[in-house]
């Protein structure tokens, strides 16, 4: 999700603005009833403001901060409702994980501040946070590709290209055509299910690495001597697995896609050659 901005619509929207219009329209108003301004001048005047306030304002470096700064928390607002909304499509035994983990780092900010008897909390504390956002949205990511793991029977795939391996190696010229064709497509299907597969696994792998990390770092908290032992948790290692499996996912996205495209270029296959064998 991305939120596209235009820094000259933001600064039309903005209250100051909206208060400079109606002002100068009030007063435009005011004019043309007591005679005191011609209302022409009146809106002229309001126009160049407006004019000037919209060729320096949106440039500005300083207000495009506070704009970027604002679309930013707007975005992570809608992630969270949509995170949230995501969590109630689990089934009780994800939505237990999830659950546990976000107590866990309640847990963990708890004693950090109970042990180390400050109120602040360190950067680290505060980035469980973003990685329990990854392990949701990691999670629904591994329910999807498993679920869709589970639709597809592999064996009976690996069955009827065997199968049609051995029909080619008999097809005649004006078959041979459509028996490659129908091979070519049972090896892709079987190697986009291998492709699935393994990102799977490494969703799996990074789901339980999320969730023992938590267990040691609340362990760590409640043992550590002095606050900065808590910098020797390897943080850093943790969050750059968690982006390069993100990166891997955006990667075999169109995979799901390819497997659907698959099955439609099977089905008339399969037909022209039941066809064929009558």
């Amino acid at each position: 999700m991305e939120l596209k901005l235009s820094y000259i619509k933001e600064a039309l929207k903005e209250p100051i603005n909206i208060g400079g219009l109606l002002l100068a329209g009030a007063a435009a108003v005011y004019s043309a009833t007591t005679g005191f301004l011609d209302p022409a001048l009146v809106l002229a005047g309001g126009l160049i403001a407006e004019g000037f306030y919209l060729a320096t304002l949106p440039g500005s470096s300083f207000y495009r901060r506070i704009v970027d700064r604002r679309s930013r928390g707007m975005l992570d607002e809608q992630r969270r409702k949509q995170r949230l909304e995501m969590i109630k499509n689990f089934d009780p035994r994800e939505r237990e994980a999830v659950d546990y983990l976000s107590w866990m780092k309640n847990q963990i900010a708890s004693n950090y501040k109970k042990f180390t008897r400050l109120t602040d909390e360190p950067p680290q504390i505060r980035e469980l946070e973003a990685t329990w956002e990854a392990f949701v949205d990691l999670l629904d990511e591994y329910r999807r590709r498993k679920t869709h793991l589970r639709t597809i029977n592999r064996q009976a795939v690996e069955n009827q290209l065997r199968q049609a391996e051995r029909t080619l190696q008999y097809a005649d010229e004006a078959t041979r055509l459509l028996h490659e064709k129908n091979v070519e497509i049972l090896r892709r299907r079987i190697q986009t299910f291998d492709d699935i597969e393994r990102t799977v696994k490494r969703v799996e792998a990074q789901l339980q690495m999320i969730e023992n990390f938590f267990g040691l770092v609340n362990d760590q908290v409640v043992t550590m001597p002095t606050p900065e032992h808590l910098v020797m948790l390897d943080f850093d290692s943790l969050l750059s697995s968690i982006e390069m499996t993100k990166e891997i996912l955006q990667q075999t996205a169109p995979i799901f896609g390819q497997l659907e495209s698959l099955d439609r270029e099977a089905n008339p296959m399969r037909h022209s050659l039941a066809g064929e064998r009558r």
